[in-house]
């Protein structure tokens, strides 16, 4: 292998990106339900490909890093700071209940066994699969006052902790939520989901990527007038409580000016979209309908808009339907809205929070109205404002070189807890002023995934030849610690949010606890077994807060243990 190691010597950045490509492939084998994923599929695979012999400078590690926790924060930066308030005061104490059981574990159980300050938060972060803890406690950890040598040991056995606990971590979040959890309750996800979209009259099944439905909710039709002769437009649209818009009247084929609300004739062309049950039940009032219709052709678009309209905020659809002027709302249709990147369901009852991205579906004219009275519209230029995005980062590094002296310990957010919480706010700020810091989801999610990935890599890399050692030396205690830390602070939520916090409903109850745990695997599990998006709204808020604690249980565990 002496090749090898020469190239890597010449190229490190060459064991970067095998390490990477390496990794994914691997992460994407299925054992059952289980996946190991990018990251820890890296973090493996640069463990292995260290072993030739590769290091790569410790400052690409800190910009990946800065990059992706910074992404972090960003996007959750609306939800998080939506989330403090009394409506949501049972997920706050749920996410807050969750972390507080988890860091008082992992510090005890690390004093009991004698574990150094790396191998307790490698334990946190694997145990809890929150990978950015790898990052707040390596930034940590190299405050203190060691030898570099001390230091790059200890952080070589934070990688190693989450190596060995992550597997175990995953697997034991699904097995909690998904499964454990609605045996408590009594209550099977699917029918506990059902329960509330019936009270929430509708029904939003999830659809998984690439996938439509064969008969769309919103639809166009075209109808030759015959019994809806000598009736005006607008008569027409009120007779459906404006559920349909009529976008265009030819007569002869040439279009009517629709502004003058033109009274119908017999032979007129109607073209109109609206939701498929209305109208379908508005066919008789009409005439018949028609393949073709003369004239060009009526092109719809779908057009995005984030959601920051200060005089609706927590209102419900029909609510903000209802404040809106008939005028205003005229031809448009919502046809989706999502949380944290998540669908919630499109019902009269929905509450509509800031950040939501909202998709709205019409005529080009009547979606850029709508989306502007939203909120901001989602920009089609894909372009990022690195002014804003290099400031946010600046400052977050800036807050990290911040420490406390509590009681003789040194506690710092560090580099990745100051970007994260600089994240928060600049996202925040986003939402409120949406003419400056754009960052197109597709670069955000690229951020995220790219930076989280070549930062756990690096760590990998770097550290990889101590591992083997440290695994043989505390693997198995390591591996059973993380049981404990993974289950305990679950299994302690589940009494405390039926009984202390009244869930009374399983598949929202479990969309909160995986949230808390930050958990994606297991929520995925919770949608695929509820066969709804219901759990999804108190996931959004309990993750937003988990990103936030979890990820700052790294400098607490290096100050406590």
């Amino acid at each position: 292998m002496t090749w090898l190691h020469d190239l890597f010597q010449k190229s490190p950045e060459a064991a970067l990106f095998l390490t990477l490509a390496l990794g994914y492939a691997v992460g994407k084998i299925k054992f059952g339900r289980f996946q190991l994923g990018g990251v820890g599929g890296s973090l493996l695979m640069a463990v292995i490909v260290s072993q030739v012999g590769v290091e790569i400078d410790n400052g690409v590690k800190s910009v990946m890093f800065a990059l992706f926790i910074y992404a972090v924060g960003y996007n959750s930066g609306p939800q998080f700071f939506q989330s403090l308030n009394k409506s949501s005061l049972k997920e706050i104490i749920l996410a807050v209940f969750v972390a507080g059981v988890a860091l008082a574990t992992v510090v005890i159980s690390a004093k009991m066994f004698h574990l150094d300050k790396g191998l307790a938060a490698g334990l946190a972060g694997g145990a809890l699969t929150q990978s950015a803890i790898i990052g707040t406690a390596g930034d940590a950890l190299s405050r203190l006052p060691l030898s570099p040598d001390e230091i790059k040991q200890l952080q070589a056995n934070v990688a190693i902790g989450y190596a060995v606990t992550y597997v175990f971590g995953s697997l034991g979040a699904i097995i909690v939520c998904a499964n454990l959890l609605p045996r408590f309750m009594g209550q099977d996800l699917k029918s506990a989901a059902a329960a509330v979209e019936a009270r929430l009259r509708g029904n939003a099944p999830v659809s998984g990527p690439g996938v439509s439905p064969a008969m769309p909710s919103i639809v166009g039709r075209a109808f030759r007038v015959a019994a809806g002769a000598g009736k005006t437009v607008s008569a027409l649209e009120a007779a459906a409580d404006d559920a349909i818009a009529i976008e265009r009247v030819l007569r002869g084929g040439q279009p009517l000016d629709l502004g003058d609300d033109p009274v119908l004739k017999a032979g007129d062309v109607v073209i109109l979209i609206g939701r498929r049950d209305e109208v379908v039940a508005a066919v008789p009032h009409i005439g018949e309908e028609i393949p073709n219709p003369d004239g060009s052709p009526l092109v719809m678009q779908s057009r995005q808009a984030v959601f920051t309209r200060k005089d609706m905020n927590r209102m419900t659809i029909a609510q903000v339907k209802a404040a809106i002027d008939p005028a205003m709302r005229h031809g448009v249709f919502i046809e989706a809205i999502t949380r944290m990147n998540r669908p919630i369901p499109v019902l009269p009852e929905t509450v509509v929070m800031h950040g939501d991205v909202v998709t709205f579906y019409g005529a080009d004219a009547d979606t850029a109205r709508a989306a502007k009275a939203a909120g901001y519209p989602l920009a089609n230029d894909n372009k990022t404002d690195f002014v804003y995005m290099g400031l946010g980062i600046l400052v977050g590094l800036l807050i990290g070189l911040l420490v406390a002296n509590v009681g003789g310990i040194p506690l710092t957010l560090g580099a990745g807890g100051g970007a994260l919480l600089s994240g928060l706010v600049f996202g925040w700020l986003r939402a409120k002023r949406p003419m400056i810091g754009a960052l197109p989801p597709a670069a955000s999610q690229l951020l995220q995934e790219f930076g989280l990935a070549a930062f756990v890599t690096v760590v990998g890399l770097n550290s990889g030849k101590q591992a083997l050692t440290t695994i043989q030396e505390h693997g198995a205690t390591i591996f059973l610690l993380g049981i404990v830390v993974t289950m305990l602070p679950l299994l302690l939520a589940i009494p405390f949010g039926r009984y202390v916090l009244r869930y009374d409903n399983a598949a929202v109850f479990a969309g909160a606890l995986s949230g808390s745990r930050s958990a994606n695997p297991a929520f995925g599990a919770v949608l695929d077994k509820s066969e709804s998006s219901v759990p999804t709204v108190p996931f959004a808020i309990t993750y937003a807060l988990a990103n936030v604690l979890l990820t700052l249980l790294g400098p607490l565990v290096v100050g406590l243990v």
